[in-house]
C-alpha cells in the first residue's frame, strides 16, 4: 500500500479552489496519457463514478473511483471529497480537504493506494510516482486561469 500526502497553499478563495480540485475531467489534463470520463450531465455528490483511464492502446487500465462523501467549503468551514478507488488494476481511496485561511486556501490531498501487483516491493515506486504526479496535478488545477461560466 503506497500512502501519499500532498499540500498546497493558494489565494484562491476555498469555493473556487474546491471547483477547480473537484473538477475531475481537468485533472486528465495535467497526467500524460490519461482522460478523465465522467458521465454527461453528472452533477459531483456522494455516488458519483468517473473513470481515470490512464494509457496507449492495448496498455490502458482504468481507475473507476466513487465518491463517498462531499461537503463543499461554506462560511469559513473546510470542503471535504471522499473517494474510493474500486479498480481492478488500482484499490484504495483518496481524500481532498480544502481548508479556509486568512489568505486564501489550504488543500491537503492524501493517497492511498494498492495495485493489482503482489508484494510490497512496488509502494516506494508508486509513492514517490504519486507525490510527484498528483502535485502536478494540483499545481496544474491551481494555478490554470478560471474557466468561463457555460452559457457565456
Amino acid at each position: 500500500m503506497a500512502v501519499f500526502r500532498i499540500e498546497r497553499f493558494t489565494s484562491l478563495p476555498p469555493t473556487e479552489a474546491w471547483r477547480r480540485v473537484t473538477d475531475w475531467e481537468r485533472h486528465g489534463a495535467h497526467v500524460p496519457l490519461t482522460s478523465v470520463l465522467v458521465p454527461a450531465g453528472t452533477r459531483t455528490g456522494v455516488g458519483t463514478v468517473f473513470v481515470a483511464r490512464t494509457g496507449v492502446g492495448p496498455l490502458t487500465f482504468d481507475d473507476p473511483m466513487e465518491v463517498v462523501r462531499w461537503t463543499p467549503p461554506e462560511a469559513g468551514r473546510a470542503g471535504l471529497c471522499r473517494l474510493e478507488k474500486r479498480g481492478r488494476t488500482v484499490r484504495g481511496r483518496a481524500s481532498i480537504d480544502v481548508v479556509p485561511t486568512q489568505t486564501g486556501s489550504h488543500v491537503v490531498w492524501v493517497e492511498d493506494v494498492r495495485l493489482f501487483l503482489p508484494g510490497r516491493w512496488i509502494d516506494p515506486l508508486l509513492t514517490a510516482a504519486g507525490r510527484r504526479m498528483f502535485g502536478r496535478v494540483l499545481d496544474g488545477l491551481l494555478e490554470a486561469p478560471a474557466r468561463a461560466p457555460r452559457g457565456v
